[in-house]
């Protein structure tokens, strides 16, 4: 599965469930085995826990594989192993503690709305510059 196509397909799973805070940092040139990390908060343990089954119904319904799972037995830091890309789900005290935007640095990834999505974000980007 292509990175930008399996990038896309776990932000698109992450905002069904309502993740909040979803953030791409661009590992490429770090000296990593993976390319993409993506960090996003749920608000308990269980949507922790749906969103991490969510991204890998849907990488799995994409044809993509899943190499691994951590966490989901407490759910407070689900780590979902998709080979060039790394899903870190957390609930937000732990997330806040570890701070792991700051360790992987540098600029998140944008990416491009969807078609319907584009007109909601600059219509939101409007309400905030008020």
């Amino acid at each position: 599965m292509e990175l930008r196509k399996k990038q896309r397909t776990v932000v698109d799973a992450l905002e069904d469930i309502k993740a909040r805070d979803i953030v791409v940092f661009n590992t490429a040139r770090l000296p990593s085995m993976f390319e993409r990390v993506v960090i996003a908060s749920g608000d308990s343990t269980r949507q922790v826990k749906a969103l991490a089954d969510h991204v890998q119904e849907k990488i799995r319904e994409q044809g993509g594989r899943v190499y691994g799972v951590e966490g989901a037995a407490n759910a407070e830091w689900v780590l979902v192993d998709l080979g060039d890309v790394v899903v870190h789900l957390m609930h937000p005290t732990v997330r806040g503690y570890y701070n792991l935007e700051e360790i992987w640095g540098g600029k998140p990834v944008r990416l491009k709305l969807a078609a319907a999505g584009r007109a909601n974000a600059k219509t939101a980007h409007r309400r905030r510059r008020r």
